[in-house]
């Protein structure tokens, strides 16, 4: 009809008149909260379970973000806008209620309705689980980008696995990290929807056969071996104050879940059977991959996701009228990491196999659309997969690799001069022994763009992990550092210091993080100083107070927290922070440490369930903790306590908590950190490497406001290139000799000397870390930093200058950077 007006008209007019659907008023609020209680869910107040209220609250803020997600994705089509299609392993997006509310800016309605119902809407925030789609740094910064492309209104979908079962569960029993499942969806999720018609087969095994079509054109065909299908689930992102973007979860299905005629048969196993197999494709975050069965999985979650997502986004492409031709004008296609690097050979194949575009055109479009963000630096974390295996699970993809290789290679051995040991390094195959697939080569070559994630990151990964293709292409190197958002990590995770900050400068910054600059000034007002570090003091009162309900442990809030939380690994070495406080601890007892200011020394993170090594560091650490606790001449000077299962929700009550930001990892290891990020725009001061962003926090916060130590990257290869001896440092060092020998002294495992042993004689013999190297320099620096505590004003000011001058941490300043550097997208005008 003519006058029909638009639906966004309509959603429009519905907010502003006040349908309770939509509507931001309280009073709007609590009748659509009865109507989801009532309609939604079936239940009467009287007898609704603490879960139901938050499931009912949950579906009357996601009739909300709806609305923005339609308004947004109308003026995308609209604008016919090039958009972000981001494809990542993981993600940690952490509880979904607080923030959206934030994000909708109806906290305090939402407060002040909950309240007239007799709900405390803190209550229903806190029993959330959240989604448990991650294991660490690259899942939670996936969802700090996805926040701020939703809040800087970029055109974005995001990529990823519905798994069934995230990452576990950590409780410590014993002292030891005891592995339980993390059923994050065992109430269900009521943020998600459900497509089933936006699902995809996805093909496994079997064979190719090479022969020709009607025109005579070479055709290739995969005859599968078995076939499973990819459904999509969708979880609206609310940006900050209104737009949105989409977090696009896929789930394993059987094409035919139900054999009816092996029922018939009475063969009811058989009858299941092809769902139960299907469905383990998508059942586990990160499938234990020391078996050849865990690898296998693990490969067919990569091809599923990225299969899934390449056939969606070429879908959304043709259906809106384009040419195939153009996808690399529309879509911008980031891969997060190695895990979704086989998307350069899968769009490959959708191209020439069955869109029939020829190799060259093909070819192009796959370079022009994708993007690789590089992550680490480990050798073990670049992904590489066996031929034998990689053909049993995707042989088409196998020709394909070894087509683009081939190509490549004739490339730079005829244009570019290379010789055989720098061919043989750049190939894609790995030939040094048995034949793999090396993951980081084919995204590298694949892609149009390479970054790292920190400044000093990039110039290793262009000097060191791909200095080859950085020589030949210079120019597709890039750093982006990382960074994290604003919104949850200052706003929400320490709402008093925002709302502080707020009433002093405004609150410009939520969205523009560099305006926290204004707060310089007031870094030596006496009166600013004294309500900062009563904020601090009150954060740390909440974590003393979880801490002693979730481990009995008591702690003084007055004592100077220092806190390492991070994943528990050797590189990151969380047993150079034990050697400290067994240090502390040995002074304390023969009296050396008259001046020393009471700390209570507080870990956290989780270690692989298969990394003995770091599930003996998480003993040692309880172990630790058991004697100095139980200690009564030292435990009112220090305390020691590790918090079970680290996630966004207890990291949230961490950083805001924190006095002293533990980022020690050896320098050269970490290519960013986050972490670092969080702790120092709540106030934190960082001891720290000059490691990853540590160098650019540095630099900004002030060398002045940061404690430094340790060997610099330079100084650990000239030892490695020296040959490095750390038996002989601790020959050489008495007070080092005292706390190692402690370790293994049967002092902390009830008279078990050789508990700790693998620990100690990897220290003394090999120390690949070099804590033996940066001991000494770490105590010295630690006395730096209990000297600054006893001046309470100077750490005042120290904490104030390092929120300010926070600002080139916020993702949104990495999301336009990917955006002018890489993506070429712009944001859309939303009308």
């Amino acid at each position: 009809m003519k006058d029909e007006k638009k639906f966004s008209d309509k959603i429009n007019i519905a907010s502003t008149s006040g349908s309770s659907r939509i509507s931001h008023s309280k009073e709007a609020i609590k009748a659509s909260f009865l109507d989801s209680l009532f309609y939604g869910i079936g239940r009467v107040p009287a007898l609704a379970t603490p879960n139901d209220r938050y499931t009912a609250l949950a579906l009357t803020i996601r009739d909300r973000i709806f609305q923005q997600f339609i308004l947004t994705t109308e003026s995308i089509s609209k604008q016919d806008a090039r958009a972000v299609a981001y494809l990542s392993a993981e993600y940690l997006p952490g509880p979904h209620l607080a923030n959206n509310l934030l994000n909708l800016e109806i906290t305090a309605q939402t407060r002040e309705a909950m309240e007239e119902l007799g709900i405390e809407l803190d209550d229903l925030i806190a029993i959330e689980e959240e989604p448990g789609l991650g294991n660490g740094g690259l899942g939670r910064l996936a969802s700090c980008y996805l926040d701020s492309l939703a809040t800087l209104g970029i055109p974005a979908i995001a990529y990823g696995i519905r798994y069934e079962f995230g990452i576990f569960d950590q409780v410590i029993k014993d002292g030891w990290q005891v592995e339980l499942t993390d059923k994050w969806l065992h109430y269900g999720n009521p943020w998600e929807v459900v497509r089933p018609e936006i699902a995809y087969e996805v093909k496994f095994g079997g064979r190719t056969e090479h022969g020709a079509d009607s025109n005579g054109k070479f055709q290739v065909t995969w005859v599968p071996g078995s076939e499973v299908k990819g459904t999509a689930y969708d979880t609206p992102i609310l940006g900050y104050k209104g737009n949105g973007a989409v977090l696009r979860l896929w789930r394993a299905e059987a094409i035919e879940s139900f054999d009816f005629a092996a029922f018939n048969l009475g063969d009811y196993y058989r009858a299941v059977e092809a769902k139960m197999l299907s469905e383990n494709i998508t059942k586990v975050l990160y499938p234990n991959d020391q078996a050849q069965g865990g690898k296998e999985l693990r490969l067919k979650q990569q091809y599923f996701f990225v299969t899934c997502s390449l056939q969606d986004i070429i879908r959304l492409h043709l259906i809106q009228g384009r040419n195939l031709e153009r996808l690399h004008e529309k879509f911008a296609i980031q891969l997060n990491d190695t895990h979704p690097a086989i998307a350069i050979a899968e769009l490959m194949r959708l191209l020439v196999d069955v869109h029939q575009l020829d190799w060259a055109k093909a070819w192009h479009i796959t370079q022009n659309c994708f993007a690789y963000t590089n992550h680490t630096l480990l050798p073990e974390a670049l992904e590489k997969w066996s031929i034998p295996l990689f053909e049993k699970v995707l042989p088409r993809h196998l020709e394909i690799i070894y087509e683009i290789n081939h190509r490549f290679l004739e490339e730079i051995r005829h244009q570019h001069s290379y010789n055989n040991a720098q061919i043989a390094g750049m190939s894609i195959i790995d030939e040094s022994g048995e034949r793999y697939i090396r993951m980081a080569h084919l995204a590298t070559i694949g892609s149009h763009s390479v970054n790292g994630v920190s400044a000093m990151h990039s110039e290793l990964l262009k000097k060191e992990v791909l200095h080859d293709f950085a020589g030949l292409w210079p120019d597709k190197f890039c750093n982006v550092t990382n960074g994290i958002t604003p919104r949850r990590f200052l706003y929400l995770s320490n709402t008093p210091l925002a709302e502080l900050i707020s009433s002093y400068i405004g609150n410009g910054w939520i969205t523009d993080l560099d305006q926290l600059r204004k707060l310089e000034p007031y870094a030596d007002d006496v009166s600013f100083q004294n309500s900062w570090m009563e904020i601090k003091l009150n954060n740390k009162q909440h974590l003393a107070a979880l801490l002693q309900k979730q481990t009995g442990i008591e702690i003084d809030p007055a004592m100077l927290f220092d806190i390492q939380a991070k994943r528990i690994h050797e590189y990151k070495r969380q047993h150079l922070k034990v050697l400290h406080i067994l240090s502390v601890y040995l002074r304390l007892k023969k009296g050396e440490l008259i001046n020393f200011s009471p700390s209570a020394f507080i870990f956290a993170g989780k270690a692989a369930p298969g990394y003995i090594m770091a599930k003996l560091l998480i003993k040692l650490i309880n172990s630790v903790a058991d004697l100095v606790n139980q200690d009564t001449e030292v435990n009112d000077k220090m305390k020691v306590v590790f918090m079970p299962d680290f996630n966004v929700k207890n990291a949230q009550n961490l950083y805001p908590a924190a006095d002293l930001s533990e980022q020690i990892s050896m320098a050269g290891m970490e290519a960013s950190g986050t972490g670092n990020m969080k702790f120092s725009l709540n106030g934190a001061l960082t001891i720290g490497t000059l490691d990853g962003a540590n160098v650019e926090i540095r630099q900004e916060v002030g060398e002045d406001n940061f404690f430094l130590f340790g060997l610099s990257v330079e100084q650990v290869q000239a030892n490695k290139t020296a040959g490095y001896q750390p038996y002989d440092i601790y020959q050489q060092n008495q007070h080092l000799r005292e706390v190692l020998d402690f370790i293994v002294s049967g002092a902390l495992s009830q008279g078990d000397t050789q508990l700790f042993r693998p620990l100690y004689e990897n220290l003394l013999y090999q120390d690949p870390f070099m804590l033996l190297a940066d001991y000494q320099s770490y105590i010295d620096c630690q006395e730096q930093v209990h000297e600054l505590w006893r001046e309470p004003k100077e750490w005042a000011r120290k904490s104030i200058l390092n929120v300010a001058r926070m600002g080139k941490f916020s993702s949104d300043r990495s999301i336009r950077d990917y955006s002018d550097l890489i993506w070429k997208v712009t944001p859309i005008n939303k009308k």
